[in-house]
């Protein structure tokens, strides 16, 4: 990235300024850093870019920022798209759109709801907060041309984000969003962006409400994915202890209102988190992936003794699950681990059934653990790796089910992204939370705890072991030093890593597998792991994904820890 002039920055900073559609209070918080070159520079150095989650990043005032302004641009821009272009169903394009529970989310909806009646574009939007999976399905069950979901999924609270999906439910694919982004590009001007009144544009029909009755056809539907209702029903529902938390967001109603519905009583909210509040004022992040999102959960559950405890972040599109071990203790279950439990469910249940076809498919990403695909296979389920980000599960899931290659029965991806139909084209934590806990109740009907499944396959396909570490880089500074660490690694790659020899490079940014190029470098080793950098395209990270499998747990934690000590070492020297 070209290093952006003081000049230029200082250009914006002062066009905001002087632009008379920008409100005071926003000129006034600009005011505030008059000085403040490093904070300019951040704020103006460039605009959003829709990354693997679409447009996110800090509210604030600047280009660089998420404010009603960049909103507002993104949304005629898309608009222009919309109108340009697409070819919807009907007589012209619409858009459903929703929002979490972040601060500012319901007025960034709104404002790109009121844009694009503007432009003449019917818009649904949901009268209250909704989870991104329902988004998906909603754009799908209305035929809409587009949706938008404002939401920073796990982010810190000073994070927002609006994502954009396709006609089909899925998050646009990079040459829709490069197409998107051209067209954003063209827009010079504030005053270029169109906008009704919430009153004009309620009269003219462009915006409308979704209610109870989309919220009652999105439960239903996943409901539907239930494999053992009947169970569940006929008693083990009521044994079954569930401790459930919301992280403050948007899973709240669906997942009790699923649980209900296929039969599970004995289920406890964790009542400090159960409100939206778009402080996550209860966690350092309300992050599922975290134990410490957990606390207050793990307090509840020894409490009732629950058997497992669920957590979805703030757009409930991700799920993690807790567990007991054998010593009585709660367990966070990895991405990884949750989803080698619901494939070997969901496989298991269908055969059993006599329901598993013959085309069937997995789908996972390139930084899944291979546990979950050794599992499919010895169904005899296909199993396909795509590029990071549940976009490319989606647009394989639509690919499919027009060509009738494969029949679609799990997708996910280690960072708690779930998805079994396909109802939807995005990761959803209300089905993934009914899977698990079904699957809870399952295996307790055979005696057996979900720890004690994992430890079955283990067992039986090898102790797989994973692990992520990531480094925070902010601001334009931070950028430069990821380049520069993605550089070395690329241009120098290693012989060896840890005394285990690297057997082969496999650089994405060249395309690889028949996958689109993208930044992302995976190193395969002799011992039969591997690690993967990639910088991430929704925060201002470097991550770096680590697999192992070995004999015995010990021996696998030992050979990760020895991993990543030596990769993480050089992943420092090279900033």
């Amino acid at each position: 990235m070209t290093n952006p002039t003081n000049t230029t920055v200082i250009a914006k900073y002062e066009a905001w300024l002087n632009d008379p559609l920008i409100d005071a209070a926003t000129k006034e918080e600009l005011r505030g850093i008059a000085g403040e070159e490093k904070e300019i520079t951040d704020r103006f150095y460039r605009d959003l870019e829709f990354g693997t989650g679409g447009l996110r990043g800090v509210m604030g005032a600047g280009t660089n920022r998420l404010n009603a302004y960049t909103v507002g641009k993104a949304t005629q821009g898309l608009a222009n798209w919309l109108l340009g272009g697409l070819k919807p169903e009907g007589d012209g394009p619409s858009v459903v759109i929703a929002h979490d529970s972040r601060n500012y989310s319901p007025e960034f909806a709104l404002d790109a709801a009121l844009v694009l009646a503007g432009n003449g574009i019917t818009t649904y939007l949901f009268t209250a907060l909704r989870p991104t999976p329902q988004l998906s399905f909603a754009v799908r069950a209305l035929k809409a041309s587009s949706g938008i979901v404002i939401t920073a999924s796990h982010n810190p609270p000073e994070y927002n984000g609006y994502k954009a999906y396709g006609a089909d439910g899925c998050q646009l694919i990079p040459e829709e969003a490069e197409q998107v982004i051209a067209s954003i590009g063209q827009i010079t001007g504030f005053d270029e962006v169109k906008r009704l009144s919430r009153e004009e544009a309620e009269a003219k029909g462009l915006l409308r409400w979704l209610g109870e009755e989309a919220d009652q056809q999105f439960i239903d539907t996943v409901v539907a994915q239930s494999l053992n209702a009947e169970l569940i029903q006929g008693g083990i529902g009521e044994k079954i202890s569930v401790v459930f938390t919301p992280l403050h967001g948007t899973g709240n109603m669906p997942v009790r209102e699923v649980l209900k519905k296929v039969g599970f009583k004995n289920v406890h909210i964790v009542p400090e988190q159960e409100q939206p509040d778009g402080y996550f004022s209860t966690v350092k992040s309300p992050n599922p992936e975290e134990r410490e999102a957990f606390t207050l959960a793990i307090k509840l559950a020894q409490q009732v003794n629950a058997d497992i405890i669920i957590g979805t972040d703030p757009d409930a599109d991700r799920m993690g699950a807790v567990v007991k071990n054998n010593e009585g203790e709660y367990v966070v279950l990895t991405g990884n681990q949750s989803g080698a439990l619901m494939v070997h469910y969901v496989l298991s249940q269908l055969k059993e059934r006599g329901q598993l076809p013959d085309n069937g498919i997995v789908i996972k990403t390139i930084v899944t653990s291979e546990l979950g695909a050794d599992i499919a296979r010895s169904f005899g389920v296909a199993v396909e790796n795509t590029l990071t980000g549940f976009k490319y599960i989606g647009e394989k899931m639509t690919s499919y089910e027009k060509t009738g290659e494969h029949t679609f029965l799990f997708g996910y991806e280690e960072s708690y992204g779930y998805l079994t139909g396909t109802y939807a084209r995005d990761k959803d934590a209300i089905v993934a939370a009914l899977l698990i806990a079904e699957a809870a109740a399952y295996y307790s009907s055979q005696g057996k705890t979900l720890y004690d499944v994992l430890l079955e396959l283990y067992a039986g396909f090898g102790f797989y072991l994973e692990g992520l570490e990531s480094r925070t880089l902010k601001g334009f500074d931070g950028v430069q030093k990821i380049g520069a660490i993605m550089d070395d690694w690329r241009q120098n790659p290693p012989t060896e890593i840890g005394g285990v020899k690297v057997e082969q490079v496999l650089d994405y940014g060249k395309g690889h597998d028949g996958l689109r190029p993208e930044n992302v470098l995976k190193y395969l080793l002799e011992d039969g792991s591997w690690f993967c950098l990639r910088p991430s395209g929704t925060e201002p990270k470097i991550k770096v994904y680590f697999a192992v499998k070995g004999e015995s747990k010990d021996a696998a934690a030992a050979a990760l820890e020895t991993l990543k000590t030596a990769v993480m070492e050089r992943v420092d020297r090279s900033e």
